[in-house]
């Protein structure tokens, strides 16, 4: 009995891994269709009675300006370009923060939330960040960085029922990623935090300090070197 048991665990871990690394393989040459956070919105706003909206065009890295890579590398992930994948000195500095009480701050990187957004469910637990270390790795090894900007740029959600950076662009100031001044750029990254709270423009105080705060880090961003 038990060596069926564990027969079965080891095939599950074979065909978990298999797929695993081969979806990871086919969404470094294929655009990500939907994440599994559009489907949960979805499904909330259609339990809410709500018309289910959602607005999700897939645009290649070229045609993303290079304003908002910087913006989001200044606001979300400093280090993006020299890290493995993990930013050990911003998790570190988030525990820190987080033990003396002050406003909870998590430390993931752009590959971190990518591996999330993709490939797993929202919460929290020990098992999610496992998985997700997991496939910051693998995403890490296989697609490259501008791979992984590319997808985090198209797939994550960036205001109600909006997801990828030429979606809000659209939305938030009626042209293409492309055409994204710094100032704009600064402003779709500014919300990321709380994309369905804040606004991109026309907005608060607290987000047009976070747009100045970032056009100011973008020019210490320097020369995209993926």
């Amino acid at each position: 009995m038990i060596k069926k048991i564990l027969r079965f665990l080891w095939k599950a871990m074979l065909w978990f891994f298999g797929l695993s690394i081969l979806s990871v393989i086919i969404f470094k040459f294929v655009p990500v269709p939907f994440t599994p956070l559009m489907i949960t919105r979805a499904i909330d706003q259609k339990l809410d009675g709500q018309e289910m909206t959602s607005s999700h065009d897939w645009v290649p890295i070229e045609e993303i300006s290079t304003n908002m890579q910087k913006a989001v590398i200044a606001s979300e992930d400093g280090n993006f370009l020299t890290h493995n994948g993990f930013d050990f000195d911003a998790i570190k500095k988030a525990m820190e923060n987080n033990e003396k009480g002050k406003k909870l701050k998590g430390g993931s990187t752009i590959s971190q939330q990518t591996a999330k957004n993709v490939f797993l469910w929202q919460g929290r637990s020990y098992l999610r960040k496992g998985l997700e270390a997991y496939f910051t790795v693998l995403i890490e090894l296989i697609w490259g960085k501008e791979r992984i900007m590319e997808v985090y740029l198209n797939s994550i959600e960036m205001g109600t029922g909006v997801y990828g950076v030429e979606a809000a662009a659209k939305h938030w100031y009626g042209k293409t990623a492309a055409n994204l001044s710094k100032r704009e750029a600064a402003g779709i990254a500014a919300i990321l935090p709380n994309p369905r709270k804040f606004k991109a423009s026309n907005s608060s105080s607290y987000i047009e300090r976070r747009k100045g705060r970032i056009v100011k880090h973008m020019g210490y961003v320097g020369k995209l070197e993926y």
